[in-house]
């Protein structure tokens, strides 16, 4: 029974089940409390997205070798890793003074249309004051210093399943 709650499919089906309850709050957030989402926000919801895809994914799959669950753990963990540095920089634009936050710039959407989606994504990477911005804490800890421990949390996850049994 332990090594059922414990196998690498259960493992994978909780970090997606994690990931859909972020996302999940994230939304409540936005749509009940009208928090709206920074650039940089939307960016980790995406990175979230594709994290929990791919655990869904590694959990329906279930390779049985130690190289699918290795290509599994490092794909998420990657995708983690991704996720870990665009909440660390949102992280940092936070603990910025605000008179040397940057900017706030144009909206995502615009930003990605005018200037297409490398340039774009180049300048929201750059950050902008509402990204400094803390709206809400949970125990004093920021939406981006949360999904920062998560996405920490994801990488050592996957690695820990592709390793184990």
């Amino acid at each position: 029974m332990n090594k059922l709650l414990l196998s690498r499919r259960i493992g994978n089906l909780i970090g997606f089940l994690v990931c859909t309850g972020m996302l999940a709050f994230g939304y409540y957030l936005q749509f009940v409390f009208g928090l709206e989402p920074c650039p940089l926000c939307i960016i980790q919801r995406l990175l979230l997205f594709a994290v929990g895809i791919a655990f869904l994914a590694a959990a329906l799959h279930h390779p049985a070798g130690r190289l699918g669950a290795g290509l599994y753990g490092g794909a998420i963990a990657l995708i983690a890793v991704l996720g870990v540095a665009v909440a660390g920089r949102h992280v940092w634009l936070q603990y910025l003074p605000p008179e040397r936050r940057p900017s706030c710039g144009p909206a995502l959407d615009h930003l990605l249309s005018t200037f297409g989606p490398i340039e774009g994504l180049s300048r929201v990477l750059r950050g902008s004051g509402e990204c400094g911005v803390v709206d809400w804490t949970l125990f004093s800890f920021s939406i981006p210093e949360w999904t920062l421990t998560a996405f920490v949390a994801f990488a050592a996850w996957a690695v820990w399943l592709a390793t184990h049994d």
